[in-house]
C-alpha cells in the first residue's frame, strides 16, 4: 500500500458571504481556480500530471452547479485531460474530498491528486440547493415532528452540556483574538493567496474582528428563537447568536496530495502523512454532535489516545460544538483551535475542510508537534475525522 502525503496546502482569504463582501464579486469557479493554479505553480508541476481533482461544495446550483470542480479545472488552465468531481458531505465536503483523494493514493488509483473546496455564500446562499423542496414522505414518516435547522441543534447541544451564554461568548471572543494574533504573527502567510478584485488585492480574512469582546457579544439577540421552536423546545435558554456562530463566508482552499514515492521522485517534500480516517452518522436532530463519536472511532482505529495528539481542529460551526467536544475529551483548551476557528476565520462550508487541514499542518510545523486531529460536524448528523502525522 502506498503512503499518502501532503505536499502543499493553499487557501484564499475569507470574505463575508453577503452582498458587498470582499470576495462577493468573484465567481466561485474563479475562486477555486485560484487555488488550483497556485498548487501547480508553487510546486513546478505540469497540470497533466494530476490524476484527479476532487472538489467539495455544498450548494451545487447556479454559479456552483454543473460540476464546479471540473469548471474550476478548466478555468485554472489545466490540461483538458485532468478530470474532476464535486462532492457534497455538507460542511465536511472538502474534508471528505481529502479522504477520497488520500485513500485513492493508498489504493494505488492515484499518484497525484488535488482535494479542494469552494463556497460563495454571497452568490449562492446556504440552502439554495433545497429551496422550496418539501421533505420526502419517507423522512417525514421516520421523523414526524420534523428535523430542525443547525442553529436549533446548536441550542440543543448548549442545553445538554450546560453551556451558558457567557461560555459561548467567551469562547467566540477567544477565537477572534487567536486568529488576529496568528495573522499578526504571519502564521497564515505561507498558505494565503491574495485574490485580485476591483480596487486591489484581498489578502487577509475579512471575517476576523480583533476588537471582539464578551461584553459586546452579550448585546446580541438569539438568532434562532422562533415561536414554533420555543413551543417545541421549552427547555432551551436560547443563547446562540450571530456572534457565537460562524459567519456566512466566501472562500476556496486546496491540498496537493501524492504518494510518498512520487513526491520524492519529483523532488518535493512530503510534509505530513495521513495516519487515520473515519466518517460517522449520528443523531440528525442534535445534528452537530458527530465529532464526538467520530473522535472516539478514529482514536480506536489509530491506536492513539487523545493525549497523544498535539493539536485539535474541531470546526467552530457554533461555539457549542467545540465546547461540548472539549468537555467530552478533557483536552488542554490551548491545543483546541489554537489559531482561532470558523467563528473568526469564516465557514465557507464547501471549503472549510481543506482550510482546517492547512491550519492544522501549519500549526504542527510551527510548534514541532507530531499528530494532529481534525473533525467537522455536518448537516444531517454526520462527521468526518482525520489524523495526520507531521514528517
Amino acid at each position: 500500500m502506498q503512503t499518502a502525503v501532503i505536499v502543499d496546502v493553499v487557501r484564499t482569504p475569507s470574505g463575508r458571504g453577503k452582498p458587498g463582501g470582499a470576495l462577493a464579486a468573484v465567481h466561485p469557479v474563479d475562486l477555486a481556480a485560484r487555488t488550483l493554479s497556485a498548487l501547480v505553480e508553487r510546486n513546478a508541476l505540469d497540470s497533466a500530471q494530476i490524476d484527479d481533482v476532487l472538489m467539495g461544495c455544498v450548494s451545487q446550483v447556479a454559479d456552483q452547479g454543473t460540476n464546479v470542480g471540473r469548471q474550476a479545472v478548466l478555468a485554472a488552465g489545466f490540461d483538458e485531460t485532468v478530470p474532476a468531481a464535486t462532492i457534497d458531505r455538507q460542511c465536511g465536503s472538502s474534508q471528505q474530498a481529502v479522504h477520497f483523494a488520500a485513500q485513492g493514493v493508498m489504493a494505488g488509483a492515484y499518484d497525484i491528486v488535488i482535494a479542494a473546496g469552494v463556497e460563495s455564500m454571497s452568490r449562492v446562499p446556504l440552502g439554495s440547493s433545497a429551496a422550496g423542496a418539501p421533505p420526502a414522505p419517507g423522512l417525514s414518516r421516520r421523523y414526524p415532528e420534523g428535523l430542525v435547522n443547525q442553529g436549533v441543534s446548536a441550542e440543543l447541544i448548549a442545553h445538554r452540556w450546560s453551556l451558558s451564554r457567557e461560555d459561548l461568548d467567551d469562547y467566540s471572543a477567544r477565537s477572534h483574538h487567536r486568529a488576529a494574533r496568528a495573522h499578526a504573527d504571519g502564521l497564515f502567510d505561507s498558505q494565503l493567496l491574495p485574490v485580485e478584485v476591483a480596487g486591489g488585492d484581498v489578502d487577509r480574512d475579512e471575517t476576523v474582528r480583533p476588537s471582539t469582546t464578551v461584553a459586546g457579544l452579550a448585546g446580541l439577540s438569539p438568532a434562532f428563537r422562533t415561536p414554533e421552536a420555543e413551543g417545541r423546545f421549552p427547555q432551551l435558554s436560547w443563547n446562540v447568536t450571530a456572534g457565537n456562530s460562524s459567519p456566512l463566508t466566501d472562500a476556496a482552499s486546496a491540498v496537493l496530495i501524492m504518494s510518498e514515492s512520487r513526491a520524492v521522485e519529483l523532488g518535493l517534500r512530503p510534509r505530513a502523512r495521513f495516519h487515520a480516517f473515519t466518517v460517522v452518522g449520528d443523531d440528525p436532530l442534535m445534528m452537530l454532535t458527530g465529532p464526538i463519536p467520530a473522535t472516539r472511532r478514529i482514536l480506536d482505529r489509530s491506536g492513539l489516545s487523545i493525549h497523544d495528539i498535539d493539536a485539535y481542529e474541531v470546526n467552530e460551526a457554533f461555539a457549542s460544538v467545540p465546547l461540548a467536544w472539549e468537555r467530552e475529551f478533557a483536552v488542554d483548551p490551548e491545543l483546541l483551535n489554537p489559531w482561532g476557528g470558523a467563528i473568526a476565520l469564516g465557514h465557507a462550508v464547501g471549503a472549510s475542510g481543506t482550510r482546517l487541514l492547512g491550519t492544522l499542518l501549519a500549526h504542527l510545523e510551527h510548534t514541532g508537534g507530531r499528530y494532529g486531529l481534525q473533525t467537522m460536524c455536518e448537516g444531517g448528523g454526520m462527521a468526518n475525522a482525520t489524523i495526520i502525522e507531521r514528517l
